[in-house]
């Protein structure tokens, strides 16, 4: 084990780490394999072990305390743009084939879709203008 140099062995030990990042997804486990690499740097460079374990750790701390708190912070905000059916909900349709409560089609965003009134009692003819208030599965529910 004398023969190998020790950035061979931070190395080793950064890949270690990226398993546990890649099967738990916790982003710490890349923040240690990245302070493991930079100490494998301090370590080509010629710093000796205590160098080498101070690299690893204040990276590794640096990391956590500054990229942690900025991702939980963009984890928690909320899509600027919406895409998808959140995208098609408020938009207006114009309605096909009559709709009511247990359902009829819609033209939306270009294309036909099929639709049913949220007021079961409430029906919609051919040529109004509807609501997209929701989406279920591929169903859009109007007003």
């Amino acid at each position: 084990m004398n023969d190998i140099d020790a950035w061979v062995w931070w190395l080793v030990g950064a890949a270690a780490l990226g398993i546990p990042l890649v099967v738990t997804a916790m982003p710490e486990f890349g923040m240690f394999a990245v302070g493991a690499v930079a100490a494998a740097v301090a370590a080509g460079l010629g710093l000796g072990a205590v160098g080498q374990v101070l690299t690893f750790l204040v990276v590794s701390v640096a990391l956590i305390a500054v990229v942690r708190p900025i991702a939980a912070r963009h984890g928690r905000q909320s899509p600027q743009l919406a895409t998808g059916v959140e995208a098609l909900k408020g938009r207006q349709a114009v309605v096909l084939e009559r709709v009511d409560g247990s359902g009829g089609r819609i033209k939306l965003a270009g294309e036909i879709w099929s639709a049913r009134a949220l007021d079961s009692g409430r029906a919609y003819e051919a040529g109004q203008e509807v609501d997209v208030v929701d989406i279920e599965g591929a169903t859009a529910i109007v007003i």
